[in-house]
């Protein structure tokens, strides 16, 4: 994401993960930060990596709000070894990326966007000790089987999304009474509105930071 970003390779059950960690400011200078932001990329089978804009953009919310911003490839993308298993093993992958980037009891924040927010309802379920908060943008929940998740989970979904289709959102959101942030004329990809799905992210947390 920038030249202060870490890569590295950390074991799977697959075989080597690629991860790219970055840091708030001030961690240089002895300034923890708040936790553990993991962020799950769309579907690798239709070009989804750690890189896709709408990820790094919720990196950069994270960062902002003080968290270290955790990103990763799926099996079989880019360095990460293995291949596509429909679903489950990536969210095998996203656990493995804890294990080995989080420290005991750390503060977590679980993220994705599409694909990677089915990815992150399902870790959600796995864990030990539960996430402070999960962030689904454009959670693809027509494509694919995504969990129930706490109350006060960040949904924000386009209007116009031609990918998973509002009402499919809706659907999976009204049972468990959760709000969901609908953007105006905004579909999947958030183009030309990545700056506002930022903010909305960070203003979710803390306004003051806005």
């Amino acid at each position: 994401m920038n030249s202060q970003t870490e890569k590295r390779l950390v074991p799977g059950p697959a075989g080597q993960i690629e991860v790219a960690i970055d840091l708030p400011p001030g961690s240089n200078s002895g300034t923890p930060p708040l936790g553990t932001a993991l962020i799950c990329h769309p579907n690798p089978t239709q070009g989804g990596t750690m890189d896709n804009k709408v990820v790094q953009t919720l990196a950069r919310a994270f960062i902002q709000l003080g968290w270290r911003a955790v990103r990763f490839n799926f099996r079989g993308i880019g360095q990460s070894a293995g291949g596509w298993d429909e679903g489950r093993g990536e969210v095998d992958d996203a656990l493995a990326v804890l294990d080995a980037v989080r420290a005991p009891g750390e503060a977590l924040i679980l993220s994705g966007f599409s694909f990677g927010g089915y990815v992150a309802s399902r870790a959600a379920q796995r864990l030990a000790e539960p996430a402070r908060r999960l962030v689904l943008v454009g959670p693809a929940t027509s494509r694919f089987d995504t969990a129930p998740v706490p109350a006060d989970t960040v949904v924000i979904h386009g209007e116009v999304d031609d990918v998973v289709p509002l009402a499919a959102v809706l659907d999976w959101a009204r049972p468990q009474g959760l709000p969901v942030t609908v953007v105006p004329g905004v579909g999947h990809f958030f183009h030309g509105q990545l700056p506002l799905l930022k903010s909305l992210v960070v203003r979710a947390f803390d306004p003051t930071k806005i």
